[in-house]
């Protein structure tokens, strides 16, 4: 695909996950810790498909920058509600385009281990304070941000599923059976969500996803 029609997609994407998010704030009325959570997984989804928007990594970089921008501005300002974090401390959605830039930028020959090292930002720390709100009863408190079990427990199922589903899912090289990821799946996932257990302030964006990088870098597939 045209490089310049994949960027105006993946903007167009973009803006309309945030628009979806809008929307079921407003008709039935989820709090924006809900709303940041839908845009989180579904702009991280957009991975699965870089390779069909862009031929190389740098136009999907230079759209991470934009929204790097957009959603500093966004924070800053509060441009858009179902963004809204309660805590001002917490930049998570500049970190994201950040992690998924660098992302793209070092796995982009190996279309598996890319989309594989953006799924425990994607649905791990996407799925994390959801399954917490909902079903968290036992609690942990790190430099008095309080996380639930429950909640990494949530980020330890959804965060195992899709990295496991796409490092053989992905065509591309290298080429991994469903048995063979397995083992590569369950390692990140541990170290991730014990990471993300104690990573505050939004780091947890950068964290994980660095993790995840330094083991598929080095993992003998």
């Amino acid at each position: 695909m045209n490089n310049l029609i994949g960027f105006i997609l993946c903007l167009l994407y973009v803006f309309s996950i945030i628009g979806l998010a809008e929307g079921l704030r407003r008709w039935r009325g989820y709090g924006s810790g809900f709303t940041r959570k839908v845009i989180h997984i579904g702009v991280g989804m957009m991975s699965w498909f870089l390779h069909f928007l862009f031929d190389n990594p740098w136009p999907f970089v230079a759209a991470c920058v934009a929204f790097m921008v957009i959603n500093l501005l966004d924070w800053r300002y509060g441009f858009f509600a179902a963004m809204a974090s309660s805590d001002r401390s917490n930049l998570g959605t500049v970190y994201f385009p950040l992690a998924a830039g660098v992302v793209a930028l070092v796995f982009w020959e190996q279309p598996p281990l890319m989309v594989a090292a953006l799924m425990p930002l994607t649905w791990g720390d996407g799925m994390a304070p959801v399954v917490g709100k909902a079903y968290g009863r036992r609690h942990y408190i790190v430099a008095s941000h309080t996380r639930t079990y429950e909640g990494s427990l949530g980020f330890f199922v959804a965060c195992f599923i899709f990295t496991w589903l796409a490092l053989w899912m992905i065509p591309g090289s290298p080429t991994i059976t469903p048995l063979q990821a397995i083992a590569p799946a369950l390692t990140v996932t541990v170290v991730t969500t014990l990471i993300e257990a104690v990573s505050i302030w939004g780091l947890d964006n950068l964290t994980i996803t660095t993790a995840a990088i330094l083991i598929l870098s080095v993992w003998p597939f």
